[in-house]
């Protein structure tokens, strides 16, 4: 019972998190359709990783040949949201431009300050730009998507653990490591996938 409670609690939590994430990027930046969006949730799941050892919004990724892609993300907006999703945003036209319409207002109290932070920053950087232009910053060598990409192959899930590196702002690869494995190990007790 307390594992049930617990498992929609984080799966609550980080899909709280999702939306809300969503909703900022469409209200924080120009031409934010579906493959813009994508990219942002990117930068903000792998950034914080490589600060704090954890994902924003707990999607997985997987390097598809144009990028970085939260596939059950993707597969979502492509069609079948969840009711969650379709009373935040507006269903997206099946053909041309997909543009992300809010329908709710943002709610910052599920982020951290960090995480704030990040949004604000994630949307600055990138709030004029469209997402072909976007795309050499997602392709950059030896970051995640490439590294996956060319070792793993197509379509296969893209490890948070690439995102560590030796820049000041990185944890260090040990101790992301082990803050991964207590959380997995944690979730595995819980029950929680």
């Amino acid at each position: 019972m307390l594992a049930d409670i617990i498992n929609v609690m984080i799966i609550t939590h980080h899909r709280e998190k999702l939306i809300n994430a969503i909703i900022y990027f469409a209200n924080h930046t120009k031409y934010c359709g579906k493959t813009k969006l994508l990219k942002l949730l990117y930068f903000l799941d792998f950034f914080h990783f490589k600060q704090a050892g954890k994902s924003v919004t707990g999607l997985y990724y997987y390097a598809w040949e144009m990028g970085p892609v939260p596939k059950d993300l993707f597969e979502e907006l492509s069609g079948n949201m969840k009711p969650d999703m379709k009373s935040a945003i507006n269903e997206l036209p099946g053909e041309g431009f997909q543009q992300i319409r809010p329908k709710k207002k943002f709610d910052s109290r599920c982020f951290s300050n960090k995480e704030m932070k990040l949004l604000d920053d994630i949307s600055f950087i990138f709030k004029d730009a469209k997402a072909d232009n976007m795309v050499e910053s997602t392709h950059l060598k030896n970051e995640p998507w490439d590294k996956t990409l060319r070792e793993k192959g197509e379509f296969q899930k893209i490890d948070y653990m690439l995102a560590v590196d030796s820049e000041l702002i990185s944890l260090p690869y040990d101790e992301a490591k082990e803050r991964m494995e207590e959380r997995s190990e944690m979730y595995k007790i819980l029950g929680v996938d």
